[in-house]
């Protein structure tokens, strides 16, 4: 084989591959740019038209999303998903690091057990909590309440696990020189480990937002107000028995998105990081 059928075959893999690519990111782009596209189209344009280009384009559908006080509760549930997304990434991340510590540094009676406790509901569909999560929320009174959102996910076994083997991957010299300085452990892990472990916590972060954004089912079932809905449990309802008004519909989505693809963008380069620092071993 020449230098020159090596250099060809390099480049048509190359070429193969960014198609491929380009492929993929047309499969994820279009559905995004369409939604963007009918949130500015007339209510006959997006009935009619098929292109992506609105005629004419219109702020129609985002003015009585966004206007206080209007009829459309959007504001409403925007709040009240910032709201629930941001207490439950707290609670969340707070609660998986103290717990993943625990099981990743201190050795006590039955930590093999309460871990493999924890790994057992990582195998259970999500809707198998669902009657449980509603009886308890019930006989706490929460329910219809912002707190029977914020706080099941508390208890979940994702965040534990991801940040435990993150824990395990961090040299033990360094809780023993903390250790001969006259640091507790209360110290050790709030002045040592959290700040070294600030990439996972930070995927896990932008993990529990997006999850608690996103969720649908849960909303449904817990909240019966209006006023108490999220905006993934609201926007439904935007759209009438019998007549679907897309463009409102879109706008309500793109609204919904805006703050998911912010959190995503700024904190895409701590995901990366502790993916490829997760398995290393000091």
């Amino acid at each position: 084989m020449t230098v020159t059928d090596t250099v060809v075959r390099r480049q048509t893999r190359t070429v193969v591959r960014t198609m491929v690519l380009v492929a993929l990111a047309l499969l994820v782009l279009v559905p995004i740019l369409w939604m963007i596209s009918t949130s500015f189209k007339t209510q006959l344009d997006a009935a009619t038209s098929t292109s992506l280009v609105p005629d004419p384009a219109t702020l129609d559908s985002y003015r009585p999303l966004t206007a206080w006080g209007g009829k459309s509760p959007v504001v409403r549930w925007f709040f009240n998903s910032v709201v629930t997304a941001t207490v439950t990434t707290a609670l969340v991340v707070t609660t998986a690091a103290l717990a993943a510590y625990a099981l990743a540094r201190f050795t006590f009676r039955g930590r093999g057990i309460v871990f493999s406790l924890v790994i057992a509901t990582l195998f259970l569909p999500g809707f198998v909590f669902l009657i449980p999560t509603y009886l308890i929320s019930d006989s706490l009174g929460i329910l219809d309440s912002l707190l029977a959102l914020m706080l099941p996910p508390v208890g979940g076994a994702f965040g534990v696990f991801f940040l435990r083997q993150f824990f395990l991957g961090l040299p033990r010299e360094l809780e023993e020189a903390a250790r001969i300085d006259g640091a507790s452990d209360v110290r050790i892990f709030a002045s040592v480990m959290l700040p070294l472990a600030q990439p996972a916590l930070s995927t896990i972060a932008v993990i529990t937002f997006l999850a608690s954004w996103n969720d649908f089912l849960w909303p449904v079932y817990a909240l019966s107000t209006t006023s108490t809905l999220t905006l993934p449990a609201g926007l439904p309802l935007l759209q009438s028995a019998y007549i679907a008004n897309q463009p409102l519909i879109m706008a309500g989505a793109v609204i919904a998105s805006v703050p998911a693809l912010l959190v995503f963008v700024f904190f895409q380069r701590k995901i990366i990081e502790s993916v490829a620092t997760a398995g290393l071993k000091g």
